[in-house]
């Protein structure tokens, strides 16, 4: 019986958030090396079924393919030549390039990418990962001091879990909002988000409570559509096997209150959808309702959101009473909650005047954002 195959794994993150990915893993048992970019392992399909199905925070999983220098392109055409392309790209799939180069002999990465096309011989994509197609295989191509390293991608973007159909303004990325809830150790509380939008936050919430993968976010819980699937040395049923026990391990119902709330009612209208094709519309109690007038629950819990940017809309200053007014609502409602907000100016969280602290930096929408969090001082503290 052949041996399953030990392969070279790497989980993309977000800028800034190289450790938060790697705790996720641990969390799988899954023991990685934190690079630039991301988090590295060896594994067997197995670990691979895991993380592509039970990542929350990362944004690929990508599988090494060949690691090679090349200063020429004799030299790269003879080394890519000796891959063995038809056990990652089925049938008449099509094929995705996805280049870079830095400090290396070959640096004109469309001429790179046109090279290594020549060697595939496979019908070319574009590389989008707003509409990426399951019947594309996006290879990630690397130089870096003449080193080029080649990896095919695994499931896709692993932000897109399929249910954000409909998105109130500035959408946050799924990913972006698992992040948020990991890094402050969100776990057994209830949670509110008093700007909710299109209900990302508490979606990815309720996901968690209920111990259910983002592979499985759908309201059948079938499984993502992954393009190990399509290789020829890839086991099926290690996946099969992954999705069982994950289903299995499903809650019925969240065992705490998680509520979104938004003045704006066609943001509440996207976010009971949303939560209607996660398969956790029933777990979420979404209300329209103004920011000073958001419906807390009972328990002490987080408070969790994404807030308006001044540099996103262009009104700055019309924001600090907005942030005056979050900052307001934690001290005389929420003494003990855990506050989290997403801030791409520090000025503008001051207004809250909240005791906050840096979790991380990264980027969303083009802007470089923090995550600052804090907890609230009871009633009489200073």
């Amino acid at each position: 019986m052949k041996a399953p195959p030990v392969r070279e794994l790497f989980a993309v993150a977000p800028p800034g958030l190289e450790a938060v990915v790697a705790a996720e893993l641990l969390a799988l048992g899954i023991h990685g090396q934190v690079e630039q970019g991301g988090v590295a392992w060896t594994g067997d399909d197995t670990s691979l079924a895991r993380a592509v199905l039970h990542l929350r925070t990362a944004s690929r999983v990508l599988v090494r393919v060949a690691r090679f220098r090349a200063r020429g392109f004799p030299e790269l055409e003879r080394h890519a030549g000796r891959i063995d392309w038809g056990r990652l790209i089925a049938g008449s799939d099509a094929v995705a390039l996805r280049v870079s180069s830095r400090k290396s002999r070959l640096y004109h990465e469309g001429a790179i990418a046109e090279r290594l096309m020549r060697v595939i011989d496979r019908p070319s994509a574009a590389d989008d990962d707003e509409h990426a197609s399951a019947d594309v295989q996006l290879f990630v191509v690397r130089f870096f001091r003449d080193e080029c390293v080649i990896s095919a991608d695994a499931a896709g973007p692993l932000h897109r879990r399929g249910y954000r159909l409909q998105t109130a303004k500035a959408p946050l990325r799924e990913t972006l909002a698992a992040a948020m809830l990991q890094a402050i150790s969100w776990a057994d509380v209830p949670l509110l988000d008093p700007m909710c939008g299109s209900g990302t936050i508490p979606i990815e919430a309720a996901l968690v409570a209920r111990r259910i993968p983002p592979g499985l976010a759908t309201a059948d819980r079938q499984p993502r559509s992954a393009r190990m699937l399509h290789w020829a040395d890839f086991d099926a049923s290690s996946w099969d096997a992954v999705v069982a026990d994950a289903r299995a391990a499903i809650l019925t119902q969240t065992p705490v209150a998680i509520v979104g709330s938004d003045r704006d009612a066609g943001a509440i209208d996207a976010a009971r959808a949303n939560a209607a094709r996660a398969g956790v519309g029933d777990d979420i109690r979404f209300e329209r309702r103004a920011l000073t007038d958001a419906p807390i629950p009972e328990r002490t819990g987080a408070l969790v959101t994404n807030p308006p940017y001044g540099v996103r809309v262009g009104r700055s200053n019309a924001l600090r009473d907005l942030y005056a007014a979050l900052g307001n609502l934690a001290r005389r409602r929420l003494g003990g909650w855990h506050v989290a907000l997403l801030c791409a100016d520090r000025r503008l969280c001051a207004q809250t005047r909240l005791p906050l602290q840096s979790a991380f930096t990264t980027r969303n929408g083009g802007l470089t954002v923090e995550l600052l969090h804090a907890t609230v001082p009871e009633a009489g503290e200073p």
